[in-house]
């Protein structure tokens, strides 16, 4: 496009006018896309097909381009906040108008092309995205509009997102020559792509262990049938619904083996080398760039500051850990010798959910079984739902034959109890089907934003894989399940809740290191006898959960808490260690490296010939982050203790964690939203409390 064309162009941008009329004379708006949607209308997805998406990612990077020559157009003395950084964040609205429910296509959707052409969608918009960053005609204008009268006199969330902007621009390589530059570009590019590949090679490998009736032994009646095969055998995949229960509950020791090698085997012919891959370029980057590690970078405009904050974070956390972690092992040690009537010095991978759910039948007499028939799918969905319609003061509203992407997908609307209007929308896609996303995630699909028209309606959706309803039995969730699906709610929650004027601030676009801890905090009421109260029925009888049974429940809460978080810990640490440093064209390989911190670390020695960093995919999508997990719930549990104090369903309370938590998404520093939520300094005695460990 010539930008001569637009010198005179519109002063005081509203994109969202632009970008919704459908005779602008400069960019053609598709016809009868399902993603493409007038203003605060819902998407008709079940009219999505092969090409839909492809027409609207064109469209939405052309208007794009149309955005940005406007702000290059903005003459000199005439810049503003609106026509620079509102007219900036706008460019990534438009962007994120297609990419949000793009991706969510690329990651459930049943038919292949949609699924592809979501992904490739990604591809294209990233490499935009990245394009953007380090358009120098763009970077003019925002350093010119900084220096400006106007902008040394801006405050609150538009001074911060003027000096964020100037943060990222100098790490995108702004102040190096050109050449640089386009070096940076191109590997921003290169890791796009790599990234991409690294998700899907994970989300298209499967594989099957077929196992005996005697391989089986010890698990649900209901399980077997589920996986049972005409010649006698039964098939174990690889999926969270069908490899976890089999790794806690199958007696035999072999098999469980065989499948804890597969399972940590996953995407090994393809990702090891995309890895090493990733790593290179992400080495080559902050060359580049001038930081000495990849964590150095990642950590800079977060809450940790810099990697040596996180090391010391992990290593404090890890020596308060090994004592607990020691003792969970012990327990788990005694069991097993009583079983193989010798004694046992060693719990291996394998064994480690099997031994704990022994100790918590023997030592607790809690069986996860009897637990999960006071948990149906339905009867949780209903007690969440009360849960958070209470705490947060709004209703959720059924939408009748919703158009989505599959028959299992549920669409609500959220209204606000107060003014008595629509303020957003979510979708439920909870069970597995082949080709779906694997894990469980709360997916934007239209982030909040202020614009001329008012205020954009936020959309997330839902994306679980618990146990789906059979013709034998219901969707009984275990009690794991309905923690899951708190958090990932409570990430649904931060995003449709918004009231971010920005985009870029909107709902969970926090510090990385932060993001976990609003919803991580929300975990906690399913531990809480009040809340459990609301939705914790048998499935058959309807009978409220028994005191008895939740007493167990909560005596055996920390029952290898200190191993689980010892895992974490290793996770946080493996993926620090693959970005502070190391190098994989060196002595040691990505391998090598997990196999010495889970036997420093984890008290489960490494199973020899496995790989599990090649189906971490954390290690793409949190490279050099995945310590924010531990490092937001201390901060979650701090927040929660406030709960614990007044009443974890005072509706007051919880309209103040809605306002200041919820509502305000990035446009305060997360440590001053801690601190104002919490009237104090925070602490980890809450978090140490929670682990067993005061």
């Amino acid at each position: 496009m010539n930008r001569n064309i637009l010198t005179v162009a519109i002063i005081v941008l509203v994109v969202f006018l632009v970008i919704m009329t459908k005779n602008n004379p400069q960019v053609r708006r598709p016809s009868s896309n399902p993603l493409i949607v007038e203003f605060n209308e819902v998407h008709e997805f079940a009219k999505l097909r092969p090409g839909h998406i492809e027409r609207a990612t064109k469209y939405v990077l052309e208007l794009s381009d149309q955005i940005l020559a406007e702000i290059i157009a903005v003459p000199d003395g005439e810049r503003t906040f609106e026509n620079i950084m509102v007219a900036t964040d706008d460019i990534y609205a438009v962007i994120e108008s297609v990419w949000s429910p793009g991706y969510l296509m690329g990651s459930t959707h049943t038919n292949e092309k949609i699924r592809d052409e979501g992904l490739e969608s990604s591809r294209q918009i990233q490499k935009y995205i990245t394009d953007i960053s380090l358009n120098e005609e763009l970077y003019n204008a925002v350093i010119a509009y900084s220096r400006s009268k106007g902008a040394h006199q801006l405050t609150g969330y538009k001074k911060k997102f003027l000096d964020d902007a100037l943060l990222n621009y100098k790490r995108s390589g702004f102040g190096l020559p050109k050449e640089k530059r386009e070096k940076v570009k191109e590997i921003f590019n290169e890791l796009a792509d790599f990234g991409l590949a690294f998700r899907k090679n994970i989300s298209d490998f499967s594989d099957t262990l077929f196992v005996t009736e005697e391989e089986i032994k010890g698990l649900p009646e209901n399980y077997k049938k589920e996986r049972l095969q005409e010649n006698g055998s039964y098939a174990i995949d690889m999926s969270y619904p069908s490899y976890r229960p089999f790794m806690k509950y199958s007696e035999s020791d072999e098999t469980r083996k065989n499948l804890k090698f597969k399972y940590n085997n996953r995407a090994v012919e393809t990702n090891l080398d995309v890895l090493n891959n990733i790593i290179r370029k992400r080495r080559e980057l902050v060359e580049v760039l001038g930081y000495e590690t990849y964590a150095e970078y990642r950590t800079e405009d977060r809450m940790a500051k810099n990697p040596q904050n996180v090391w010391d974070f992990e290593n404090d956390l890890k020596n308060k850990l090994r004592a607990k972690g020691e003792m969970d092992v012990a327990e788990m040690l005694a069991i097993k010798s009583k079983r193989i009537g010798q004694k046992a010095i060693t719990i291996q991978s394998w064994e480690a959910g099997f031994y704990e759910n022994l100790v918590l039948k023997e030592k607790f007499d809690l069986d996860p079984e009897e637990v999960r028939q006071y948990f149906e799918f339905n009867n949780v969905t209903d007690g969440l739902f009360i849960v958070y319609q209470k705490l947060f003061n709004i209703t959720f509203k059924q939408v009748e034959n919703p158009s989505v992407w599959h028959e299992d997908v549920l669409m609500y609307e959220v209204y606000d109890n107060v003014i008595g209007e629509l303020i957003g929308r979510f979708y439920l896609d909870m069970f597995p089907r082949a080709n779906k996303y694997g894990h469980a995630a709360a997916f934007s699909v239209t982030m909040g934003k202020m614009t001329g028209e008012g205020y954009t309606k936020p959309t997330t959706a839902l994306v679980c894989n618990f146990p789906k309803p059979t013709e034998y039995q219901p969707s009984l969730l275990t009690h794991d399940n309905v923690n899951t699906y708190f958090h990932e709610f409570g990430h649904l929650v931060h995003g449709v809740l918004t009231k971010s004027a920005l985009m870029g601030y909107a709902g969970t676009s926090v510090a990385r290191d932060f993001v976990e801890a609003p919803s991580q905090m929300l975990e906690n009421w399913v531990w809480q006898k009040e809340s459990l109260a609301l939705f914790a029925k048998h499935f058959e009888t309807g009978a409220i959960i028994p005191d008895e049974l939740l007493d167990k429940m909560l005596a055996a809460k920390n029952v290898n808490s200190g191993t689980k978080a010892l895992q974490q810990v290793y996770y946080g640490i493996l993926d620090f260690t693959l970005h502070d440093g190391f190098n994989p064209d060196g002595d040691q390989t990505t391998t090598d490296i997990v196999s010495k911190l889970q036997n420093e670390i984890t008290l489960y020695p490494y199973q020899e010939g496995t790989h599990m960093e090649a189906a971490f995919g954390h290690l793409q999508g949190y490279g050099a982050a995945y310590y924010g997990y531990k490092w937001s719930e201390v901060y979650a549990q701090d927040m929660f203790s406030i709960f614990e104090e007044i009443g974890i369903m005072n509706e007051e309370l919880g309209m103040r964690y809605r306002k200041i938590i919820l509502e305000k998404g990035g446009t305060e520093d997360p440590l001053s939203l801690v601190k104002e939520f919490l009237g104090r300094e925070p602490n980890s005695d809450a978090f140490l409390r929670s682990m067993g460990l005061e």
